[in-house]
């Protein structure tokens, strides 16, 4: 019976308002010899690990200097040039043979001279034209008919003397001048400005603010054998913690001072204009002639033996073979150039003069070694479902009997959870213990749920 109230009282003073939309005032489908109670469905929460940045990523910088040597360099005073000398072209008499009919390679019938001719694309053609080449069964017969291919007389225009030149020499031009020779390169030199850093706080979230629900006294409640319990919402603030991490308040940086090139002046030859040529051009020397060229080609059809043959169409035959027809040439004597005109070029040799530089060998350089972020990872908790309150079965007084109460004693103690004297006996070290058990395991509080019993492994 002190169960029974309990549920009753813990029904009445539950501030469902503050945990969800008000249930039903009975239990939904509810049979006879079952009993319900509004228990409380914990909050249900996980941890996750949330990667934090304590040190952001930086560079250090350093700096390696310029290198130099001295070096005796060969100044041009004089440039190289040339003198040009004309060697005229030679000329021979040659033969050529001349194509006047291309050599014609073509399928036939056979090796016969003047067998008809048959398509390239003789398969291709056949299948085309309905021929199941690939199918086509024993003791039936195909053949293959063309009209005749026909040639034209063209006339050809052909070189017989080539197009030559005859060149004429124009001597190059020179004048002294003054030339500013670099002595010692322009050159930078590099001052590292390092960086400065700071640290910072931030407050990173543990974890979020949550409700949840705890056991309290009524001291106003006089109901016969009730146990005075109700269940209170508390309001759990956030946790949070201060992580230091260092920042780059100015990065790294370096200067740049420009040191000018020496230089100095000399006098030089200078090229005004160079030596070239003039090229005259004379004729090529041609001549007309007259050869053949296919007009069209053979035309090819398929028809079955025993098919009447259009009148003018000739048969190919059954046998592929590839005859080739020589080519008709003709003989020509012309004049070529055996040796082109040519200019025979004679070099005259620049002049130097020997001077001292400063030559950079290497350059300033800069080198930057990263330095990676630093990171921290913490534990937060994250709710991923609300605190509610539901009608759920629960064990009726009349089957609460001492055997059940033995069960339920003896599994809180196997898992660890102290429901005092094993007794049978529902006192109040057994429903703490039960109570705890049911929020350690998120379960239903406020009854001994069927939800309950099967976790402990008690079937009723």
């Amino acid at each position: 019976m002190k169960l029974r109230y309990s549920l009753i009282l813990l029904g009445l003073l539950l501030p469902i308002s503050s945990i969800q939309a008000e249930v039903s005032l009975t239990p939904p489908n509810a049979k006879a010899g079952e009993c319900y109670a509004k228990v409380v469905i914990p909050a249900k929460y996980k941890t996750v690990n949330e990667r934090i940045l304590v040190q952001e990523a930086s560079n250090k910088i350093k700096i390696i200097p310029a290198k130099y040597k001295w070096v005796e360099e060969k100044v041009e005073v004089t440039p190289a040039s040339e003198k040009l000398v004309t060697i005229p072209p030679k000329y021979k008499k040659v033969s050529e043979i001349i194509e006047v009919k291309p050599a014609l390679r073509s399928w036939h019938v056979s090796l016969r001279k003047h067998s008809a001719p048959v398509s390239n694309e003789l398969l291709a053609a056949a299948k085309l034209k309905g021929v199941d080449i690939e199918n086509t069964t024993p003791s039936t017969c195909y053949k293959e008919y063309y009209t005749p291919e026909s040639y034209k007389t063209v006339k050809e225009e052909v070189v017989i003397q080539d197009e030559t030149t005859k060149s004429k020499i124009i001597p190059a031009k020179y004048e002294m001048v003054e030339k500013t020779i670099e002595v010692k390169p322009a050159t930078k030199k590099t001052v590292t400005i390092p960086a400065t850093y700071g640290y910072v706080e931030d407050k990173v979230l543990v974890e979020k603010e949550k409700t949840v629900w705890k056991k309290g006294k009524n001291p106003a409640t006089k109901l016969d054998g009730a146990t005075g319990e109700i269940m209170c919402l508390i309001k759990v603030p956030a946790k949070y913690k201060i992580v230091k991490r260092k920042v780059v308040k100015t990065p790294a940086t370096i200067k740049v001072i420009e040191i000018p090139a020496e230089t100095k002046i000399v006098k030089v030859k200078k090229l005004i204009s160079p030596a070239k040529t003039e090229t005259i051009t004379i004729p090529a020397v041609k001549t007309t002639i007259e050869k053949k060229v296919l007009e069209h080609g053979p035309s090819f059809s398929w028809i079955r033996v025993g098919d009447s043959v259009e009148k003018g169409l000739k048969y190919t035959g059954h046998e592929i073979c590839l005859v080739e027809t020589p080519a008709i040439k003709k003989k020509i004597t012309k004049t070529v150039i055996d040796a082109p005109a040519t200019t025979n070029k004679i070099a005259i040799n620049p002049t130097y003069k020997i001077v001292k530089v400063k030559k950079l060998v290497e350059e300033a350089k800069e080198v930057k070694t990263p330095i990676d972020a630093v990171y921290k990872e913490i534990q937060k908790k994250e709710k991923i479902s609300e605190a509610h309150q539901s009608w759920e079965r629960i064990l009726c007084q009349t089957n609460m009997n001492k055997d059940v109460i033995l069960q339920i004693q003896n599994a809180l103690k196997a898992k660890d959870y102290n429901p005092g004297k094993i007794d049978g006996v529902l006192g109040r070290d057994t429903r703490v213990a039960l109570d705890k058990y049911q929020r350690d395991n998120s379960l239903a509080t406020g009854g001994i749920t069927y939800e309950t019993l099967k976790a402990l492994g008690i079937n009723q």
